[in-house]
């Protein structure tokens, strides 16, 4: 890919011109939020659907997660930021044309309820542990009985947390990887089958395993044809697009995309979790850990191969 070099007499960090100002937190953090993006999304529709009996780890167990996975997404956010001490003013100037301010204001809103959500199934995840303050025990019988209430909050917030993990990239329009329209329900449907997948791992029941198998299936196929689609528009797009989509298909990025994100990561698992719901004896834990870690890669390849292409004027 041909690059162009700008020299000049100064070169201030974070102030000058740089290729790379992205780095590894900024991929966990995409990831942590649309790994808990999917697991909300599952307990909120399960309630909803008067479901949560059948299948109580996705509306108890695997929710516990959601809340740890947004702390420390944003953790890695905060670690990532230059100027620290300025976060609030994410908080003072509402645009709504920016993702980051309004993905901003999800992230406010979403991570408490998480945590209330947990909140409202205490007793029965952690019997043995008596709340001590009367007042929590207050709070829970509260929650308990608005439990619908935050289900249906719950289900556009995940879903707006799910897409903008990958509108956060493409509203950068100057990077021709990111410049995708595709990227907000690629990265909403690789959550969703990351969120799906920690719920097979963590089910005691055969019959929610099985359901789950089969909604992590489809959106295996689905993700896989958002990929393939995602590549095409780069196929018929102008020659910048071209050279970025290089770098996936035929560049330093591809052993890591196509090996373990589409391979490893998309297309073992739905092959394995294809012969378990057909009735083949297959470790559940072997695809759901590989689809993780697919969706992992998958995050970490579209920060960092989309910092290095770059449109020319």
């Amino acid at each position: 890919m041909q690059e162009e070099l700008f020299t000049s007499g100064r070169n201030i960090p974070n102030i000058d011109p740089s290729l790379e100002i992205w780095h590894w937190p900024i991929s966990v953090y995409l990831f942590l939020g649309g790994l808990a993006a999917g697991l909300l999304f599952f307990a909120a529709l399960i309630t909803v659907l008067k479901k949560d009996k059948e299948y109580p780890t996705a509306v108890k167990f695997a929710s516990i997660v959601s809340p740890i996975a947004l702390t420390l997404g944003l953790l890695a956010l905060f670690y990532d930021l230059t100027h620290k001490i300025y976060f609030w003013r994410l908080y003072t100037t509402v645009r709504m044309e920016s993702p980051m301010s309004w993905g901003a204001w999800v992230l406010l809103i979403i991570t408490p309820i998480s945590f209330l959500w947990v909140l409202s199934y205490y007793t029965e995840l952690f019997p043995k542990f008596k709340l001590k303050f009367e007042f929590l025990n207050t709070l829970e019988t509260f929650l308990q009985k608005n439990r619908m209430n935050m289900a249906y909050i719950l289900l556009p917030l995940s879903i707006v947390l799910g897409v903008y993990t990958g509108i956060l990239l493409s509203a950068f329009n100057a990077r021709p990887l990111w410049n995708n329209a595709i990227l907000g329900p690629l990265f909403l449907t690789s959550g969703l089958s990351t969120g799906a997948a920690t719920i097979i791992l963590l089910a005691n029941t055969a019959k929610e395993r099985h359901l789950f198998s089969k909604i992590d299936l489809g959106l295996i196929i689905l993700e896989l044809g958002l990929i393939i689609h995602m590549l095409m528009g780069m196929y018929a797009g102008s020659e910048v697009q071209l050279e970025a989509m290089q770098l996936l298909v035929n560049g330093e990025f591809t052993m890591m995309f196509f090996g373990f994100v589409v391979i490893l990561g998309l297309l073992v698992p739905a092959i394995m979790e294809f012969l378990e719901l057909r009735g083949f004896k297959i470790p559940v834990a072997v695809p759901a850990l590989l689809i993780l870690l697919g969706g992992l890669i998958f995050r970490f390849v579209m920060v960092e191969a989309g910092q290095i292409t770059r449109y020319l004027y």
